[in-house]
């Protein structure tokens, strides 16, 4: 299986192909990506560099066009396709089927993934995403179980891609309203949920913090707790009397448990979320999964589950807390 790590910058790029990744995937300094936060990504000439690193060490970069483009500014988004084609990136990343059909008719020698963004939770999907426009890789939403995952991969004509480890998005990927409702900036067309702009952090005298987006209280922390990522879904809410996590607990998937079933179920590739996160998490989460994937052919049906590879994933958690999430329900 081929693991696919995230890299917010040029030193989180160089971190990942140290670590062993397989493929690196990136995005551009603009909206054209779901993390579009001040700071991050990178300038053409970055990725430039970035490319030419990965590919002296036989690596791989894809480069995540991955939010929807508005009807004004749909050039922005095929000049996007038009640069990744130009600086030799392996693969594009896309949730957009306008953004889809550009790259299919200009470029068609440049491999192109559905994005979790698009939302492709079924083969009939997929089907449809590989007549249309030629795709070569699916990433599957985080709102599946691991038995239907199973099925998608049986049917599925593409190869597909799932989320290993990273935060958790249990909302409606690619529909998620919940950001803008109180912005007014959607995370799935302005590349970011809880834009900088809108989040402030409150100090208490007892060491304590509240976060509010857009004037809006979200969460407030005791001195020695961990802070969640500052989004509604993963806020603490007043219901029926009780204060409590509402929509989702600040906590991170991880798969590691599920590494042989993936594998026996065909998935091709397993995708660390964090492109927001720094160089020390990716080489730290991309070093365990690399040794545990590599654990994996030898030891067979002995292969078991190291307490330290569970502990170094946990330390990098949000929440310093993990879950199979959605992968591991009674309900369906």
């Amino acid at each position: 299986m081929e693991l696919v790590s995230p890299a917010g910058n040029l030193p989180a790029l160089e971190a990942a192909v140290a670590a062993g990744a397989d493929a690196i995937y990136v995005g551009f300094r603009d909206q054209t990506n779901a993390r579009a936060f001040p700071g991050l990504n990178f300038s053409e000439n970055e990725l430039g560099r970035g490319i030419a690193h990965a590919h002296r060490h036989g690596r791989r970069v894809y480069i995540a066009l991955n939010t929807y483009a508005e009807t004004a500014r749909l050039q922005d988004w095929q000049a996007a396709v038009d640069r990744a084609a130009g600086l030799g990136a392996d693969a594009i990343i896309v949730a957009d089927p306008a953004v889809l059909d550009y790259a299919a008719r200009r470029h068609p020698a440049l491999p192109r993934h559905v994005s979790v963004q698009g939302s492709a939770t079924t083969a009939a999907a997929l089907s449809w995403l590989y007549e249309r426009f030629g795709v070569a890789r699916a990433v599957l939403p985080r709102v599946l179980s691991v038995e239907q995952v199973e099925r998608v991969a049986a049917a599925a004509p593409v190869p597909l891609e799932v989320f290993a480890f990273g935060s958790l998005c249990i909302m409606v990927e690619g529909r998620c309203q919940l950001s803008s409702y109180l912005t007014g900036a959607s995370p799935n067309r302005h590349g970011v949920c809880s834009p900088a702009r809108f989040v402030r952090w409150e100090e208490h005298p007892d060491g304590g913090r509240s976060v509010r987006l857009n004037q809006v209280l979200i969460d407030r922390y005791e001195p020695d707790e961990a802070a969640a990522y500052p989004t509604v879904c993963k806020g603490r809410f007043a219901v029926q009397g009780e204060i409590f996590h509402a929509l989702e607990e600040p906590t991170s998937l991880n798969t590691l448990p599920l590494l042989p079933r993936l594998r026996a179920a065909g998935v091709k590739a397993l995708k660390i979320e964090g492109r927001q996160r720094g160089a020390a998490y990716v080489r730290a989460v991309v070093s365990t999964w690399r040794a545990a994937i590599d654990s994996l052919p030898a030891a067979g049906e002995e292969w078991t589950l190291r307490a330290d590879w569970q502990g170094t994933l946990a330390h990098h958690a949000e929440g310093h807390q993990t879950t199979l999430g959605p992968y591991h329900r009674a309900w369906h």
